[in-house]
């Protein structure tokens, strides 16, 4: 049987890639797939296809183009360093920039047409999508713990879209007090706040030692539920 994802990387401009991934149906609402600060990876490009194989026409832009064109990074020793030194050389007024080449891209493709587009992001690509939902004019963003957002509270007042967060309980790059003003500056109307209470930071990645199914699996289905309504 023919794959029923159809994978390509595409040109978001002079040096810039982006990995997109086309449901069956090679049609359907688009989704903006954000980067951890290990490229995009093997993982993320599987994530892309989950999606895809969920309906969504899924663009992961390659975010560190300037830096280290398609890098792919693992998750510890020299890797994890050199991860989070192009971490810190990228600004968030790069990462908005990209952000929103990334999503005109994505509303042009023939396969979005004129449907709606969200957003998803693990750790820092959660704070590029919270970036999204404030700059890019998506429809629905979902930031899983996205590190530094309670950083960027300042785009609270431009989010026009409904936001959904997901946080581990142990996290030691997220404390309780950023989590609490995240919740403060949305309020209840606008976003979902979920809590994973036995999740780690990045319990979402099997390839990390992280993972924890369960939460991985109930923070997917929400994710699809939160979509779903709102972008189909």
């Amino acid at each position: 049987m023919a794959d029923p994802v159809q994978r390509s990387w595409i040109d978001l401009g002079p040096g810039h890639a982006g990995y997109l991934a086309l449901p069956p149906a090679r049609r359907g609402p688009g989704l903006l797939l954000m980067q951890e600060i290990f490229g995009v990876n093997e993982h993320i490009r599987a994530v892309a296809d989950q999606y895809a194989l969920d309906g969504f026409v899924v663009l992961a832009p390659d975010l560190f183009w300037r830096q280290a064109p398609r890098v792919e990074l693992g998750y510890d020793g020299a890797d994890m360093t050199k991860a989070r030194a192009l971490m810190l050389a990228y600004p968030a007024e790069q990462a908005i920039d990209d952000i929103g080449v990334a999503a005109r891209v994505l509303r042009a493709r023939a396969e979005v047409g004129n449907a709606k587009i969200g957003t998803v992001g693990y750790c820092m690509g959660g704070r590029m999508a919270w970036f999204a939902a404030a700059t890019a004019g998506v429809d629905a963003a979902v930031a899983y713990y996205g590190g530094g957002i309670h950083l960027h509270l300042q785009h609270a007042a431009t989010v026009r879209c409904p936001v959904q967060f997901h946080y581990a309980g142990h996290d030691d790059h997220i404390p309780p007090e950023a989590v609490a003003a995240v919740r403060q500056a949305m309020g209840p109307d606008r976003a979902e706040v979920h809590r994973y209470a036995d999740a780690h930071h990045g319990f979402n990645c099997w390839a990390r030692g992280s993972y924890h199914a369960a939460s991985a699996a109930l923070a997917h289905g929400r994710a699809l539920a939160f979509l779903a309504d709102r972008l189909f």
